[in-house]
């Protein structure tokens, strides 16, 4: 958590020192917080099956904008926080919500299919967009949007040379979310640097958004498959699912996750 407030107030006060220079973002009427504190709006799922992602977000920035106000430098910040449910469109509302509020700089979106929605609108007001956690390659594909975490292609990369490097199977099944651009994106990386690491995909199983209930079908093609390990780039909620479902098939393989896997331990 520490390193998180340590980040997130040398994000804010890049944000601030680029807001200043460049004239991004903002109400063109109100010009942030009436009180004078530079307005942070965040955006992220804190409802809905994603929950647990921007909850988590939005607590740490709340400590972080406390205990950076509480040093009482010339700088202070408001954060508003606006919750999103893991849909595009209903974060682009949230996006104009707070633009018609004042926001200066933009903490978000937290999950990467919003995001990249939001950037699209963010890079027309030319607002300062920085993601603690969009990870796909497109949320930070303009010149106003960054990120603090690593990318969709540098976890496929990392995830791959990881299973070489510690000889957990040179034979691997995906089981991914076709219709998700976070778990495209890492898959898509993993299966060109396994091929490169001697391991063998040997069948790459996918569903969708709407057919996330019953893998009965696609974890019975990964037993026939032969796989030593099922990599599942995909987040914590479907694998969850996954693998209660796969242990009541008997699927008896290693499993090897990403970042999206944060929070299983909660199911």
């Amino acid at each position: 958590m520490k390193k998180f407030v340590r980040v997130m107030s040398a994000a804010m006060s890049a944000a601030l020192v680029l807001t200043a220079m460049a004239g991004c973002g903002g109400s063109k009427d109100s010009g942030g917080s009436s009180d004078g504190k530079i307005k942070i709006g965040g955006i992220g799922p804190i409802t809905g099956a994603a929950a647990i992602y921007g909850q988590a977000v939005k607590n740490a920035a709340e400590i972080a904008v406390e205990e950076i106000n509480a040093k009482g430098e010339d700088i202070q910040f408001e954060l508003q926080f606006e919750d999103d449910e893991n849909d595009a469109e209903k974060s682009v509302n949230a996006y104009n919500k707070l633009m018609d509020e004042g926001m200066q700089v933009l903490m978000g979106t937290v999950t990467s299919a919003p995001c990249v929605a939001v950037a699209a609108v963010a890079l027309e007001d030319n607002m300062f967009l920085l993601t603690p956690s969009g990870s796909a390659v497109e949320c930070v594909a303009n010149p106003n949007a960054f990120r603090i975490c690593f990318s969709d292609p540098n976890q496929g990369i990392a995830s791959a040379d990881y299973i070489a490097e510690k000889g957990l199977a040179t034979k691997v099944a995906v089981f991914y979310n076709v219709s998700d651009v976070y778990s495209n994106g890492i898959y898509e990386k993993f299966a060109a640097e396994a091929a490169v690491k001697g391991i063998e995909v040997v069948t790459a199983q996918a569903f969708t958004k709407d057919s996330a209930t019953d893998f009965s079908v696609q974890i019975q093609k990964i037993k026939e498959s032969g796989a030593e390990l099922v990599f599942l780039p995909i987040y914590y909620q479907e694998a969850a699912l996954f693998l209660e479902q796969a242990s009541t098939a008997g699927l008896d393989v290693k499993y090897f996750g990403c970042d999206g896997l944060d929070g299983l331990q909660t199911k």
